[in-house]
């Protein structure tokens, strides 16, 4: 794909180059991130990235083999799967955005992902005012082109598509976080390491290939099987669902399973599959604390019981998904991963549930959809009572929204103009709208940015006014 640049490292040696001092991890630094102003058009340049070791004869993605590391945008790459544990996300960003980290005298967490990511540990220096979008100001503890064996394991991954096409196999959650961080964006850049090419496949034989091979998951949230047409075109949180099983199983690592080597593919969803098939998180009120604590105590004690031997999804047992046979590592509630969990905000070092809730908390709840609509359409859109949704569509023609009606774009493009007057809610979020944008005399809400809303790309001229008190817009 034009502008990735196929890289491999230098050499590979067992133990970290020694960091550059910088900014002391001990030292901490200036607390904070600029606020990002709020911005309707996405793309725009970003600063230079460090140097990579570059292979000898460098090859465009389409060339790119086994073992290869390409170092892409994050819009140019496609998902394998329709869903996200959306708290999983949110414990990142709600982290991201804390000054936590800081105030303890160590680097905010999200340079020590995007070290990890990269192939290149975690950070060792960090200047005042760094930002993800600008890796030249961080480093890394493993300089690159002096990668280890482990810190490649730790790399997402990339297979190679018909067209140069690059389709994401692993680090959707982590992607899509540097993605929606207030300092990332859709330019981020990043490396990843390529597993297959499989460009010379026409794209049924693509398909039919990655499914053999466990390499695409769908399903969509509810379990219920989708065809690859279905899938999110990008990267994005608004353009994927959110699997609240995926998100609890996220939590119950380390206390009722762990990840190990040669772990399934889509571990976490098999996991979530079985719970879903046994418990109801409905009884559970997961905007509480102490009520979501509940479930991850309950699931991955069931986890954790289950005997060893029994399949659980896949055709693989509850052992070979890395069932802990001692819940919680053998250690009681106030200690090991549980007791990290159980920690509140207002802590010094929270636990992530804390840091997820506070963030989801930030989110404004969707009207629940009276009609979706996904897929092409040529047709104008007339939306004149409840809540139509557009999910993951194309629409070619106009939209009108009339008093009371509300309406809801999430990971669409409309190409014609939108208008809404005196509706009750309009969210459009991680879609293009080609066609002028105006939205007036909105009772309940406009949501066109802001926590748990992508942003968008309006091509066109866009007018918001008269909203009322609940309204968010950029």
């Amino acid at each position: 794909m034009t502008g990735s640049t196929p890289v491999r490292p230098a050499r590979v040696r067992t133990s970290a180059a020694p960091r550059r001092a910088r900014t002391s991890r001990e030292g901490g630094f200036a607390k904070g991130v600029a606020a990002m102003s709020c911005a309707f058009l996405l793309g725009g340049a970003l600063a230079a990235t460090p140097a990579v070791a570059a292979t000898p004869q460098a090859r465009g993605a389409a060339s790119a083999q086994e073992g290869d590391l390409i170092e892409v945008t994050l819009d140019q790459l496609r998902p394998t799967q329709p869903s996200l544990g959306y708290d999983q996300i949110f414990y990142k960003l709600g982290r991201y955005s804390s000054t936590k980290d800081e105030d303890r005298g160590k680097f905010n967490k999200r340079f020590d992902d995007w070290c990890e990511t990269n192939g290149q540990g975690e950070a060792a220096s960090v200047d005042a005012g760094a930002t993800l979008a600008n890796p030249s100001s961080f480093t890394c503890s493993i300089p690159a082109g002096q990668e280890t064996e482990d810190s490649l394991g730790a790399m997402k991954t990339v297979v190679v598509g018909p067209g140069g096409a690059l389709y994401l196999t692993d680090g959707h959650h982590s992607l899509t976080s540097f993605w929606e961080a207030a300092d990332g964006g859709p330019k981020t850049r990043i490396r990843l390491r390529v597993t297959a090419n499989l460009s010379g496949l026409s794209t049924e034989a693509f398909w039919q290939k990655m499914k053999d091979d466990n390499q695409v998951w769908l399903k969509d949230e509810n379990g219920r099987a989708i065809t690859v047409d279905q899938l999110p075109s990008r990267l994005g949180l608004s353009r994927f669902h959110d699997d609240r099983y995926r998100s609890l199983v996220y939590f119950t690592r380390g206390i009722g399973y762990d990840q190990a080597a040669g772990s399934a593919e889509f571990l976490e969803f098999l996991w979530g599959s079985w719970v879903r098939d046994r418990d109801d998180l409905s009884r559970y009120d997961l905007t509480s604390f102490d009520s979501y604590l509940d479930a991850v105590r309950d699931t991955s004690r069931a986890m954790s019981d289950v005997p060893g031997d029994t399949v659980i999804a896949g055709g693989r047992t509850a052992d070979e998904m890395g069932r802990l046979a001692a819940w919680n590592n053998g250690k009681v509630e106030t200690k090991g991963e549980f007791g990290d969990l159980s920690v509140p905000l207002s802590d010094a070092k929270p636990g992530k549930l804390a840091f997820a809730l506070d963030y989801r908390s930030r989110v404004p709840k969707s009207p629940s959809c009276t009609r979706t609509i996904t897929g092409k359409h040529t047709d104008a859109l007339l939306v004149t009572s409840g809540t139509t949704c557009l999910d993951n569509a194309r629409l070619s023609g106009a939209v009108q929204v009339t008093s009371g009606a509300n309406l809801v774009v999430r990971g669409s493009d409309i190409t014609g103009a939108v208008q809404a007057s005196g509706a009750g809610t309009v969210e459009i979020c991680g879609s293009t709208v080609t066609g002028a944008l105006s939205v007036t005399g909105t009772r309940d809400r406009v949501t066109l940015s802001g926590p748990g809303c992508t942003a968008n790309t309006f091509n066109g001229p866009v007018l918001v006014t008269g909203t009322g008190s609940g309204a968010r817009k950029a």
